[in-house]
Protein backbone atom coordinates (compact mmCIF):
# COMPACT_ATOMS: atom_id res chain seq x y z
CA UNK A 1 0.00 0.00 0.00
CA UNK A 2 3.02 1.95 0.95
CA UNK A 3 4.48 1.67 -2.63
CA UNK A 4 1.09 3.23 -4.60
CA UNK A 5 0.71 6.03 -2.14
CA UNK A 6 4.60 6.79 -2.82
CA UNK A 7 3.96 7.04 -6.68
CA UNK A 8 0.26 8.73 -6.92
CA UNK A 9 1.52 11.60 -3.52
CA UNK A 10 2.44 14.63 -4.48
CA UNK A 11 3.01 18.45 -2.59
CA UNK A 12 0.81 21.40 -3.54
CA UNK A 13 3.74 23.03 -5.53
CA UNK A 14 3.98 19.80 -7.71
CA UNK A 15 0.07 20.10 -8.30
CA UNK A 16 0.37 23.34 -9.12
CA UNK A 17 2.85 22.72 -11.60
CA UNK A 18 0.93 19.80 -12.95
CA UNK A 19 -2.26 22.06 -13.52
CA UNK A 20 -0.19 24.59 -15.10
CA UNK A 21 1.20 22.30 -17.71
CA UNK A 22 -2.34 20.94 -18.06
CA UNK A 23 -3.07 25.03 -18.98
CA UNK A 24 -0.95 25.80 -21.36
CA UNK A 25 -1.59 22.35 -23.12
CA UNK A 26 -5.13 23.26 -23.66
CA UNK A 27 -4.11 26.53 -24.65
CA UNK A 28 -1.78 25.53 -27.37
CA UNK A 29 -4.36 23.03 -28.78
CA UNK A 30 -7.03 25.65 -28.75
CA UNK A 31 -4.34 27.91 -30.50
CA UNK A 32 -3.71 25.71 -32.91
CA UNK A 33 -6.95 24.82 -33.98
CA UNK A 34 -8.12 28.34 -34.47
CA UNK A 35 -4.72 28.70 -36.61
CA UNK A 36 -6.28 25.68 -38.76
CA UNK A 37 -9.55 27.38 -39.14
CA UNK A 38 -8.57 30.79 -39.97
CA UNK A 39 -6.21 28.69 -42.86
CA UNK A 40 -9.66 26.98 -44.20
CA UNK A 41 -11.18 30.25 -43.84
CA UNK A 42 -8.96 32.53 -45.68
CA UNK A 43 -9.12 29.70 -48.44
CA UNK A 44 -12.93 29.99 -48.76
CA UNK A 45 -12.44 33.47 -48.65
CA UNK A 46 -10.22 33.32 -51.84
CA UNK A 47 -12.81 31.05 -53.29
CA UNK A 48 -15.57 33.27 -52.88
CA UNK A 49 -13.52 36.06 -54.36
CA UNK A 50 -13.13 34.17 -57.67
CA UNK A 51 -16.73 33.15 -58.01
CA UNK A 52 -17.98 36.95 -57.42
CA UNK A 53 -15.27 38.11 -60.37
CA UNK A 54 -17.12 35.59 -62.76
CA UNK A 55 -20.25 36.67 -61.49
CA UNK A 56 -19.44 39.91 -62.27
CA UNK A 57 -18.14 39.30 -65.94
CA UNK A 58 -20.96 37.59 -66.52
CA UNK A 59 -23.30 40.62 -65.47
CA UNK A 60 -20.88 43.11 -67.60
CA UNK A 61 -20.98 40.68 -70.29
CA UNK A 62 -24.80 40.17 -69.93
CA UNK A 63 -25.28 44.12 -70.04
CA UNK A 64 -23.23 44.90 -72.89
CA UNK A 65 -24.60 42.25 -75.45
CA UNK A 66 -27.72 44.32 -77.28
CA UNK A 67 -31.26 43.92 -76.68
CA UNK A 68 -32.85 41.38 -79.17
CA UNK A 69 -35.48 43.09 -81.43
CA UNK A 70 -38.07 41.32 -83.22
CA UNK A 71 -37.89 42.54 -86.66
CA UNK A 72 -41.18 42.90 -88.78
CA UNK A 73 -42.54 40.32 -91.31
CA UNK A 74 -45.05 39.41 -93.83
CA UNK A 75 -47.00 37.08 -92.07
CA UNK A 76 -48.01 35.30 -95.55
CA UNK A 77 -44.47 33.16 -95.05
CA UNK A 78 -44.83 32.61 -91.65
CA UNK A 79 -42.79 29.24 -91.03
CA UNK A 80 -44.03 26.33 -88.72
CA UNK A 81 -40.86 27.57 -86.19
CA UNK A 82 -42.10 31.55 -86.27
CA UNK A 83 -45.35 30.71 -85.82
CA UNK A 84 -45.15 28.25 -82.50
CA UNK A 85 -42.91 31.37 -81.46
CA UNK A 86 -45.22 33.68 -81.64
CA UNK A 87 -48.13 31.56 -80.05
CA UNK A 88 -50.26 30.57 -82.49
CA UNK A 89 -51.36 26.88 -81.88
CA UNK A 90 -50.76 24.00 -84.23
CA UNK A 91 -54.71 24.67 -85.87
CA UNK A 92 -54.40 28.07 -86.40
CA UNK A 93 -51.21 27.22 -88.52
CA UNK A 94 -52.74 25.07 -90.46
CA UNK A 95 -55.66 28.09 -91.19
CA UNK A 96 -52.71 29.93 -92.43
CA UNK A 97 -51.39 27.39 -94.48
CA UNK A 98 -54.38 25.78 -95.96
CA UNK A 99 -55.55 29.57 -97.05
CA UNK A 100 -51.50 30.07 -98.85
CA UNK A 101 -52.05 26.94 -100.93
CA UNK A 102 -54.89 28.23 -102.06
CA UNK A 103 -53.37 30.57 -103.78
CA UNK A 104 -54.66 33.65 -101.77
CA UNK A 105 -52.89 35.79 -99.85
CA UNK A 106 -53.75 38.12 -96.13
CA UNK A 107 -53.53 41.86 -96.57
CA UNK A 108 -54.36 42.57 -93.03
CA UNK A 109 -54.53 42.20 -89.95
CA UNK A 110 -58.03 41.68 -89.75
CA UNK A 111 -57.50 39.32 -92.73
CA UNK A 112 -54.68 37.59 -90.65
CA UNK A 113 -56.96 37.19 -87.59
CA UNK A 114 -60.53 36.16 -89.75
CA UNK A 115 -58.30 33.19 -91.67
CA UNK A 116 -56.49 32.03 -88.45
CA UNK A 117 -58.70 32.80 -85.77
CA UNK A 118 -56.49 33.60 -83.52
CA UNK A 119 -57.66 35.77 -80.05
CA UNK A 120 -57.67 39.43 -79.87
CA UNK A 121 -55.43 39.88 -76.92
CA UNK A 122 -52.42 37.58 -79.10
CA UNK A 123 -53.90 39.91 -82.32
CA UNK A 124 -52.95 42.94 -80.56
CA UNK A 125 -49.40 41.95 -79.56
CA UNK A 126 -48.15 40.34 -83.22
CA UNK A 127 -49.61 42.50 -85.36
CA UNK A 128 -47.03 45.89 -84.44
CA UNK A 129 -44.65 43.61 -86.36
CA UNK A 130 -46.57 42.93 -89.73
CA UNK A 131 -45.62 44.16 -92.50
CA UNK A 132 -47.56 44.06 -95.81
CA UNK A 133 -46.19 45.16 -99.31
CA UNK A 134 -47.50 47.89 -100.55
CA UNK A 135 -49.89 47.13 -103.12
CA UNK A 136 -51.96 45.34 -100.04
CA UNK A 137 -55.52 46.38 -99.53
CA UNK A 138 -55.53 47.33 -103.30
CA UNK A 139 -58.41 46.34 -105.26
CA UNK A 140 -57.84 43.90 -107.84
CA UNK A 141 -60.18 42.19 -110.40
CA UNK A 142 -60.89 38.94 -109.84
CA UNK A 143 -59.71 36.17 -111.73
CA UNK A 144 -62.49 34.26 -113.01
CA UNK A 145 -62.46 30.91 -111.37
CA UNK A 146 -61.96 27.79 -113.88
CA UNK A 147 -64.92 25.63 -114.47
CA UNK A 148 -64.93 21.90 -114.81
CA UNK A 149 -65.96 21.79 -118.31
CA UNK A 150 -62.57 24.25 -119.53
CA UNK A 151 -60.49 22.54 -116.95
CA UNK A 152 -58.21 19.42 -117.45
CA UNK A 153 -58.99 16.49 -115.16
CA UNK A 154 -57.48 15.79 -112.33
CA UNK A 155 -56.41 12.26 -111.28
CA UNK A 156 -54.84 10.46 -108.59
CA UNK A 157 -51.08 11.05 -108.95
CA UNK A 158 -51.74 14.84 -110.31
CA UNK A 159 -53.61 15.93 -107.63
CA UNK A 160 -52.54 18.61 -105.17
CA UNK A 161 -53.54 19.14 -101.84
CA UNK A 162 -55.92 21.97 -102.53
CA UNK A 163 -57.41 19.60 -104.73
CA UNK A 164 -57.78 16.38 -102.30
CA UNK A 165 -59.18 19.73 -99.37
CA UNK A 166 -61.62 19.94 -101.31
CA UNK A 167 -63.27 16.88 -100.26
CA UNK A 168 -65.37 16.39 -97.32
CA UNK A 169 -63.57 14.90 -94.23
CA UNK A 170 -59.91 15.90 -95.84
CA UNK A 171 -57.83 17.55 -93.08
CA UNK A 172 -54.98 19.25 -94.22
CA UNK A 173 -52.37 17.86 -92.87
CA UNK A 174 -53.85 14.00 -93.93
CA UNK A 175 -53.67 15.57 -97.64
CA UNK A 176 -49.96 16.07 -97.24
CA UNK A 177 -49.74 12.62 -96.21
CA UNK A 178 -51.33 11.26 -99.00
CA UNK A 179 -49.21 13.09 -101.58
CA UNK A 180 -46.01 12.43 -99.70
CA UNK A 181 -46.28 8.45 -99.64
CA UNK A 182 -47.27 9.16 -103.67
CA UNK A 183 -44.12 10.06 -104.20
CA UNK A 184 -42.34 7.52 -102.21
CA UNK A 185 -44.26 5.11 -103.97
CA UNK A 186 -43.19 6.93 -107.39
CA UNK A 187 -47.21 7.25 -107.50
CA UNK A 188 -50.07 5.57 -107.12
CA UNK A 189 -49.91 1.94 -109.40
CA UNK A 190 -53.04 0.36 -107.55
CA UNK A 191 -55.89 1.99 -105.96
CA UNK A 192 -55.66 -0.02 -103.06
CA UNK A 193 -52.58 1.70 -102.15
CA UNK A 194 -54.27 4.40 -100.89
CA UNK A 195 -55.09 2.40 -97.85
CA UNK A 196 -52.36 2.12 -97.13
CA UNK A 197 -51.84 5.79 -96.04
CA UNK A 198 -51.35 6.31 -92.58
CA UNK A 199 -54.24 7.58 -90.23
CA UNK A 200 -56.26 7.58 -93.55
CA UNK A 201 -60.00 6.84 -92.83
CA UNK A 202 -61.25 4.30 -94.75
CA UNK A 203 -64.52 5.55 -95.87
CA UNK A 204 -62.31 8.49 -97.27
CA UNK A 205 -60.99 6.36 -100.03
CA UNK A 206 -63.99 5.85 -102.19
CA UNK A 207 -64.45 9.73 -101.73
CA UNK A 208 -61.36 10.17 -103.08
CA UNK A 209 -60.94 7.92 -106.10
CA UNK A 210 -64.31 9.62 -107.02
CA UNK A 211 -62.93 12.96 -107.40
CA UNK A 212 -59.61 11.94 -108.28
CA UNK A 213 -59.62 8.38 -110.20
CA UNK A 214 -56.39 6.58 -111.30
CA UNK A 215 -56.42 7.38 -114.68
CA UNK A 216 -52.50 6.69 -115.32
CA UNK A 217 -50.80 4.38 -113.43
CA UNK A 218 -46.85 5.87 -113.24
CA UNK A 219 -43.81 4.17 -115.26
CA UNK A 220 -41.77 2.59 -112.91
CA UNK A 221 -38.13 1.30 -114.36
CA UNK A 222 -38.11 -1.98 -112.51
CA UNK A 223 -34.67 -3.40 -110.53
CA UNK A 224 -33.22 -6.97 -111.88
CA UNK A 225 -33.57 -8.47 -108.70
CA UNK A 226 -30.39 -11.11 -110.21
CA UNK A 227 -27.97 -7.89 -110.90
CA UNK A 228 -29.30 -5.28 -108.64
CA UNK A 229 -27.55 -4.27 -105.14
CA UNK A 230 -28.80 -4.85 -101.76
CA UNK A 231 -29.43 -1.18 -101.42
CA UNK A 232 -31.24 -1.54 -104.49
CA UNK A 233 -33.22 -4.17 -103.57
CA UNK A 234 -34.24 -2.61 -99.83
CA UNK A 235 -35.34 0.47 -101.67
CA UNK A 236 -38.49 -1.40 -102.55
CA UNK A 237 -41.72 0.26 -100.48
CA UNK A 238 -42.57 -2.99 -99.83
CA UNK A 239 -39.16 -5.09 -98.76
CA UNK A 240 -37.61 -4.70 -95.58
CA UNK A 241 -34.16 -5.23 -94.20
CA UNK A 242 -34.64 -8.89 -93.64
CA UNK A 243 -36.32 -9.95 -96.57
CA UNK A 244 -33.66 -8.10 -98.44
CA UNK A 245 -31.44 -10.81 -96.96
CA UNK A 246 -33.70 -13.60 -97.77
CA UNK A 247 -33.57 -12.75 -101.63
CA UNK A 248 -29.67 -12.14 -101.59
CA UNK A 249 -29.02 -15.67 -99.51
CA UNK A 250 -31.32 -17.45 -101.94
CA UNK A 251 -30.03 -15.65 -105.09
CA UNK A 252 -26.49 -16.50 -103.95
CA UNK A 253 -27.60 -20.26 -103.80
CA UNK A 254 -29.31 -20.60 -106.98
CA UNK A 255 -27.18 -18.42 -108.32
CA UNK A 256 -30.06 -17.11 -110.97
CA UNK A 257 -33.68 -16.13 -109.99
CA UNK A 258 -35.45 -17.01 -113.10
CA UNK A 259 -38.64 -16.04 -112.02
CA UNK A 260 -40.03 -13.92 -109.15
CA UNK A 261 -42.91 -16.15 -108.30
CA UNK A 262 -39.90 -18.18 -106.90
CA UNK A 263 -39.54 -15.42 -104.27
CA UNK A 264 -42.99 -17.23 -102.98
CA UNK A 265 -41.06 -19.83 -101.45
CA UNK A 266 -38.11 -17.99 -99.06
CA UNK A 267 -39.13 -18.29 -95.26
CA UNK A 268 -41.98 -15.70 -94.13
CA UNK A 269 -42.28 -13.88 -97.62
CA UNK A 270 -45.51 -11.87 -97.47
CA UNK A 271 -47.39 -13.16 -100.27
CA UNK A 272 -50.29 -10.69 -99.95
CA UNK A 273 -47.60 -8.03 -101.18
CA UNK A 274 -46.42 -10.32 -104.21
CA UNK A 275 -48.16 -7.69 -106.30
CA UNK A 276 -46.97 -5.05 -105.01
CA UNK A 277 -43.02 -6.19 -104.99
CA UNK A 278 -43.68 -6.87 -108.71
CA UNK A 279 -44.29 -3.35 -109.47
CA UNK A 280 -40.61 -2.37 -108.70
CA UNK A 281 -38.92 -6.06 -109.34
CA UNK A 282 -38.36 -8.07 -112.67
CA UNK A 283 -36.10 -11.15 -113.19
CA UNK A 284 -34.11 -11.77 -116.35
Amino acid sequence: MNFFESHFWYTKGQRNGILFLLLTLIIVLVSIDMLNNRKEFVYNEIEFDLIQQKIDSLKRLQAEKPEYVERKFNPNYLTDYKAYRLGLSVEEIDRLFLFRDSGKFINSKAEFQRVTQVSDSLLNQIAPLFSFPKWAGEKTPAKPLPTKSNSKIIGLNTVTVKGLMEIEGMQYRLAQRILSYRKFLGGYSIDNQLYEVYDLKMELVPKILKSYPLLSPPVIQKTNVNKASFKEILSNPYIDYGLTKKIMRYRQEQLIIKNLEELKKLDSFPLENFDRIALYLCAE
